[in-house]
């Protein structure tokens, strides 16, 4: 059985939509046997990138840059995790009120860093989440969870 961890911070009502829309993507029947883990970003440890097989993440862009919480999951992870993941599958959304350029340069250059392979392109973007957002937060996560080799 694979398994898929989705890490993320969704503090408002509009970001834990994006993240349900995510886990949804991951438990349709259609995927198979798939075990999901959840965790939010302050929760996530060492053992479940460990344990994991592809990654889906999410996060707000607080002031252009990643949330504190999602960045605190790769400050306590990235050593250990560096390694022994490169190269598996993931991709990510962030959700921001008026800027993401941080956020997306600092995605890019940690999971660059941690050899990870984007399957599908980043659901980036600002303002009101819509039905289109959520749908492709589904299709994201769904095409990660069967890009697992």
């Amino acid at each position: 059985m694979v398994n898929v961890l989705l890490v993320h911070h969704s503090p408002s009502a509009a970001t834990a939509q994006i993240a349900e829309a995510a886990e949804s993507g991951l438990r349709m029947p259609e995927l198979g046997d798939i075990d999901v883990t959840i965790r939010p970003a302050l929760e996530a440890s060492v053992a479940d990138v460990l344990a994991a097989d592809a990654y889906v993440l999410g996060t707000t862009a607080n002031f252009g840059y990643i949330s504190g919480a999602l960045k605190h999951f790769f400050d306590t992870t990235y050593d250990a995790v560096r390694e022994p993941t490169a190269g598996r599958p993931f991709s990510y959304w962030i959700h921001g009120g008026y800027d993401t350029t941080g956020a997306e340069t600092a995605m890019k250059q940690i999971t660059t860093g941690l050899g990870w392979k984007l399957t599908f392109d980043p659901l980036i973007f600002t303002g009101e989440v819509t039905e289109k957002h959520l749908e492709r937060a589904t299709e994201l996560a769904a095409t990660v969870a069967v890009s697992i080799p």
